[in-house]
């Protein structure tokens, strides 16, 4: 692999219908696109290869696992690395941005992307969750944190922030999204069970931190409210505080279905397990 200014790190598995247009994208930020590939079934890697990516084929375990993987292959590789998942495709703006900031010499190691959800094949304006990310980092300076869910990258620098999307289009069935919070809700149930000790290496809740470290402080406090009366002040709080409203109908599903039917689920595997715990 040649030596470039960046590279694009994609994750894919049977992407297909979507991960052309995102490369598409990427492809206007650097020439160079690496594509970790899960032995999809879709024909996603020959696309992947019709572009020019370059394709390796790793078995998924865990996102932290598979993206620090990643990290390790092409730092060596190049002087910056931008992340992407499968389904987020850059706007111009995001382009724009990135390119003149690679152009040129940045006065930051790591950069803060806004994302963009997609729901029931929508655009969410208001409703959307955890709407920062850090995803363009100087290779030796990111990594993704070691956790089961809601896994950020960090790095020992402060990110600066870039003023462009990139949009999550997940275009996805409401049956596959309940499918896939349903796996990610074993997750998180999990990961809130598990012995809580040191915490280096992760993403600190920090009230007056940056975007992430907010949302993870306000995280802390919302698990330390009872199941019931936690879920529905989330519900309000992403239908009405977030302006969900004025997403319409589709806002009205996404705040139901993420509070009262992702977060209950999480709650209810959470007592679950604590119940087989405790069984004699």
């Amino acid at each position: 692999m040649e030596h470039s200014r960046c590279i694009v790190v994609i994750l894919t598995f049977n992407s297909a219908a979507i991960v052309r247009e995102t490369v598409g994208e990427a492809l206007k930020v650097s020439p160079h696109v690496y594509a970790v590939d899960s032995f999809s079934s879709d024909g996603t890697p020959q696309i992947l290869e019709e572009l020019g990516c370059t394709v390796v084929q790793r078995a998924f375990s865990n996102y932290s696992d598979q993206r620090n993987w990643a990290i390790a292959q092409v730092e060596p590789h190049c002087d910056w690395q931008l992340h992407l998942d499968a389904d987020e495709v850059l706007d111009a703006q995001a382009v724009r941005e990135i390119g003149a900031l690679l152009a040129g010499t940045p006065a930051h190691d790591a950069y803060l992307l806004r994302r963009r959800d997609y729901f029931m094949g929508k655009m969410l304006r208001f409703s959307g969750v955890n709407p920062w990310h850090l995803r363009l980092f100087r290779s030796g300076r990111g990594r993704c944190e070691a956790r089961l869910y809601d896994q950020h990258f960090i790095s020992p620098s402060t990110p600066a922030r870039l003023a462009g999307f990139m949009h999550d289009k997940n275009s996805a069935r409401l049956t596959d999204w309940i499918a896939s919070h349903n796996r990610w809700s074993d997750a998180e149930a999990k990961e809130k069970l598990a012995p809580q000790g040191a915490a280096d290496g992760v993403l600190q809740p920090r009230l007056l931190g940056d975007p992430r470290e907010r949302t993870r402080f306000i995280k802390e406090l919302y698990y330390k409210l009872p199941s019931g009366l936690r879920v529905s002040s989330y519900f309000l709080y992403r239908y009405v505080f977030r302006l969900g409203f004025l997403d319409g109908v589709t806002g009205f599903y996404f705040a139901f279905f993420q509070a009262l039917w992702f977060r209950m689920l999480v709650d209810a595997k959470m007592y679950e397990q604590r119940a087989q715990q405790r069984a004699p």
